[in-house]
């Protein structure tokens, strides 16, 4: 039987097991969304191409499957272009399907025409533009192969008009041949070896965890190998939740507004195991003064991790997950003659990490006069017990999270941290919560980045998504505020947000409920009242002003230079 183009790239996502797709239509893609019509699939109409590609990271984020969106030709496309950028920091995977104008057309300047293939090559792993049918499916599977394997990311395929119109026998693609990508998995077993001795030798080790643990499902492997040698493990802010907040091996998040613990241990540290993970800035501080004292193990999927910002003395290339489980079998196997070695030195290693626990916890601050940001997210947590789904802006708000939300399993904690996209938490939200039905989802928001998508509360009111809508209200761009106090000054420029919508009245426009908090004693039965309510529910919550983040590493400083309040600055 004969099938058009646009036919069988739903043929292809039925086999790929795609149950949903966020998108928003245009006159190119007008043949695939016909096919839609009579398509199982379900299509999510977002309000903004961008968010579409959002959304699809939030569905990927939250279940470890690839997400998928899609966008017309043109403004369409080039609307996706921050989502997938956000994507490929993070390495998430997407598969981002656009239209094109038809062949005969390509340059020659069409009516929304834009060459979406050479403004996206460098912003995924892959790009596709397929000019014939014949091309079709392999392109497609081809697309989630590559965005799922390996270290994953965004894929993007380019299909003009007239190849969603044409028709041919759909063939089922049997096998993919990609004979240039090479994915190595496995890591090498005398790298292993010597890791494991290296471990052993030790007397200060410290485990450096990232991203890649959740992305390579290895949780549990991290686990069981932090606690075959009782080591302890920080996670960095893309790997909260790979360790359970609660496990007496984790110590918190480092780097610039990670604990003092965790960067004090980064520093003092005499062996850094690093996995899944690539010593970005925001974690090392001043490259030249991070761990100054450790030797480095470093397991990485992407080859061009290793060695990137700071060099490994053991490099190993492999999925963290199988690497991981040999190196916990090698530990095992030479446990009877090295297990006592260090013995001691570890054990006051650990108690200097409690003494610096001790030192400088990580507390909430609460007011009776005004609603504190920690005491909001500390309220979050409560009510999420540390299985809720909390999709994040960027901001204050995002490192107070980080900071005081537990998470007890992985992909419960969605956010922006390579890119730092504002607006990114409602449209993750969005696709968290239909990825997850079962899970009550927090969209937590800073009144700057809420209002970049505040079209998306029509897609929660058209599928009443009961996602909670946090509003952390400080009436300032309030990362930008605290940089220009610091850093500035106090030469504060273009960061007040002088208005803000009525959010009763904001919701109720969308047919649900929304309120305002100001005050303490408040907060609490407002946030409950707001998880009670079967549907969505926008609170908008006043914070203090001017209340700043810390620890913090200021920019350019050592990650053991820490500012710890007001008038508190510690540097060892």
């Amino acid at each position: 039987m004969l099938l058009s183009g646009a036919k069988i790239v739903l043929e292809c996502l039925a086999r790929e097991k795609v149950d949903c797709v966020f998108g928003y239509p245009g006159g190119v893609m007008l043949p695939l969304y016909d096919a839609l019509y009579d398509c199982p699939i379900r299509h999510v109409l977002v309000r903004h191409e961008q968010n579409a590609c959002f959304a699809a990271e939030g569905y990927a984020r939250s279940t470890g499957k690839t997400g998928v969106c899609m966008a017309t030709s043109g403004p369409g496309a080039t609307n996706l272009v921050t989502g997938l950028v956000d994507a490929m920091m993070d390495s998430i995977p997407v598969v981002a399907i656009t239209g094109q104008v038809t062949t005969k057309l390509i340059g020659s300047d069409a009516f929304q025409e834009a060459d979406t293939f050479g403004i996206t090559r460098s912003c995924t792993k892959h790009n596709f533009m397929v000019k014939t049918l014949g091309d079709l499916p392999q392109a497609i599977h081809e697309a989630f192969h590559i965005a799922s394997s390996g270290r994953p990311g965004p894929v993007l395929v380019d299909i003009p008009k007239d190849v969603f119109q044409a028709q041919a026998h759909y063939t089922p693609v049997s096998h993919i041949h990609l004979p240039g990508y090479k994915v190595y998995t496995e890591g090498h077993a005398g790298q292993i070896r010597r890791a494991a001795q290296m471990i052993w030798d030790a007397k200060r080790p410290f485990v450096y965890s990232g991203g890649g643990i959740v992305a390579a499902d290895a949780s549990d492997e991290l686990r069981e190998f932090v606690e075959l040698v009782d080591l302890p493990a920080v996670t960095t802010l893309m790997g909260l939740g790979s360790l359970s907040s609660e496990h007496p091996n984790f110590i918190s998040m480092p780097g610039m507004h990670g604990s003092y613990a965790a960067n004090m241990g980064m520093t003092e540290t005499d062996l850094l195991i690093a996995l899944g993970t690539r010593f970005d800035d925001r974690v090392t501080g001043r490259l030249s003064a991070f761990a100054p004292h450790a030797k480095i193990i470093h397991v990485d999927i992407d080859p061009a991790e290793i060695g990137k910002n700071r060099a490994a003395d053991i490099p190993i290339v492999g999925d963290v997950k199988r690497v991981l489980a040999r190196l916990s079998q090698a530990l095992v196997e030479t446990a009877p003659e090295l297990k006592n070695k260090n013995a001691t030195a570890r054990a006051a290693w650990w108690m200097q990490i409690k003494e610096w626990q001790r030192e400088h916890p990580l507390e909430p601050e609460i007011s009776m006069d005004e609603i504190k940001p920690q005491h909001l997210v500390s309220e979050i947590d409560r009510l999420s017990g540390g299985e809720a789904i909390v999709a994040s802006d960027v901001g204050q708000h995002q490192m107070w999270a980080a900071q005081f939300i537990r998470f007890h399993h992985p992909r419960l904690w969605l956010n922006s941290g390579g890119l730092g996209s504002m607006g990114f938490g409602l449209p993750s939200a969005i696709g968290a919560q239909f990825a997850r039905p079962d899970k009550l989802v927090f969209a937590l928001v800073g009144d700057g980045g809420f209002q970049m998508s505040i079209p998306e509360l029509a897609t929660i009111a058209n599928h009443a998504l009961p996602v909670k809508i946090i509003v952390m209200n400080n009436g300032y761009l309030g990362m930008v505020r605290q940089w220009q106090e610091l850093f500035y000054n106090n030469r504060l420029c273009a960061v007040q947000l002088d208005t803000f919508p009525d959010p009763e009245k904001l919701a109720g426009a969308y047919g649900f409920k929304g309120r305002t908090v100001e005050r303490p004693r408040e907060l609490r039965s407002a946030l409950e009242t707001a998880v009670r309510e079967p549907g969505p529910y926008l609170l908008n919550v006043r914070v203090s002003p001017f209340e700043n983040v810390y620890p913090m590493v200021p920019a350019g400083a050592a990650i053991n230079e820490m500012v710890l309040g007001e008038r508190e600055t510690v540097s060892s």
